[in-house]
């Protein structure tokens, strides 16, 4: 049986001219700004103009364009590797290239028997994961797309995952002086206080990651989950990575950041945690600042998601999580009913 995999991403500018566009498409989600049209498109507008010269900056720090693309790209052919030729990948970016009406070109052409959405988000949010699918679906059903479809709405627990990053952790908390007090920062992307309090699981995803991954960690571990990344003026998730990073300074205490909510590196891990924290943790007295690295192609991680990818492809029937016993509603739209997957 030949299985599509589309794997979602979120995106980034393949070049500096890419970067107004990307950001028009990222804030012209109603996902993100629940406006609706056309004052929306104009917000969208107004925003992407005035962001794009500080976005720039931050892409020029990565070679002008986001590594995101060709990393996900890196996964996608991992995952191919041990699943084999009956399954192919479809690497499917939210807000720039390759978008989803490109990809359902491609998996019509291909002409598989089944197709299977999975996000490379490991908790899953309205704004992410939820965005994603809703487009898809969107758009097949104009294709008039037959093809039986389903999807793994999230993974936040899977062992191959909580495995890599905690091993990473462990290496890095090696790297500490003996004797120095250390706290471990997971760093996840924010998101406004209101998106959790409308039903989206996302923070109860990310403390679901921690605390499986402190699990596998050293007793006695001293850690703190915070959120990075806030924009705009309404009230965010906290506590917030800086204001961490900040504490840490006046206790003298050493940090290991780990980006929780990310499984390959791109602007906000090798800009955000390596460029921007990094000096805010030197300026503010930090004796010791390692960031520890994305999951990537790691082997235990890879092995694990293509096993849950086979799983469900030929196995499972049902959609949502069921390591989570989620499954997720028929719109697409929101990861959270309970249920029998």
């Amino acid at each position: 049986m030949k299985t599509a995999i589309v794997l979602f991403n979120l995106g980034g500018p393949s070049s500096p001219e890419a970067v107004r566009p990307f950001l028009f498409n990222l804030f012209n989600d109603r996902a993100i700004i629940g406006l609706p049209q056309p004052l929306r498109w104009l917000v969208a507008k107004i925003i992407s103009i005035r962001r794009a010269p500080v976005a720039a900056k931050i892409y020029d720090l990565m070679g002008g364009s986001s590594p995101l693309l060709p990393n996900t790209v890196a996964q996608a052919e991992a995952l191919e590797r041990h699943l084999g030729p009956e399954f192919k990948t479809f690497v499917t970016m939210r807000y720039w290239h390759p978008r989803a009406s490109e990809q359902i070109e491609a998996i019509v052409a291909w002409r598989p028997d089944q197709i299977l959405l999975v996000p490379l988000y490991p908790q899953y949010s309205t704004t992410t994961t939820g965005s994603s699918i809703e487009e898809w679906r969107r758009l097949s059903d104009r294709k008039d797309i037959l093809t039986p479809t389903r999807q793994i709405c999230c993974w936040p627990v899977l062992n191959g995952f909580v495995t890599a990053v905690a091993v990473l952790v462990q290496d890095a908390l090696k790297r500490i002086p003996d004797g120095m007090p250390v706290r471990v920062l997971f760093s996840a992307h924010g998101l406004p206080k209101k998106v959790v309090a409308a039903g989206d699981p996302y923070q109860d995803h990310v403390e679901r990651s921690v605390a499986a991954i402190v699990a596998l960690c050293p007793p006695g571990l001293d850690y703190q989950v915070c959120y990075q990344s806030r924009v705009g003026p309404l009230e965010w998730l906290g506590p917030s990575t800086d204001s961490e990073i900040t504490r840490a300074g006046k206790t003298n205490t050493a940090l290991v950041v780990v980006p929780v909510a990310f499984v390959s590196e791109h602007s906000e891990t090798l800009v955000e945690l390596d460029h921007e924290y990094r000096h805010l943790a030197e300026k503010s007295g930090v004796p010791v600042y390692e960031r520890v690295p994305t999951a990537s192609v790691s082997d235990v991680f890879i092995a694990d998601l293509a096993a849950l990818i086979r799983q469900r492809a030929l196995h499972d029937k049902s959609n949502g999580s069921a390591e989570l016993g989620w499954r997720c509603p028929s719109t697409f739209s929101r990861c959270g009913a309970k249920g029998d997957s």
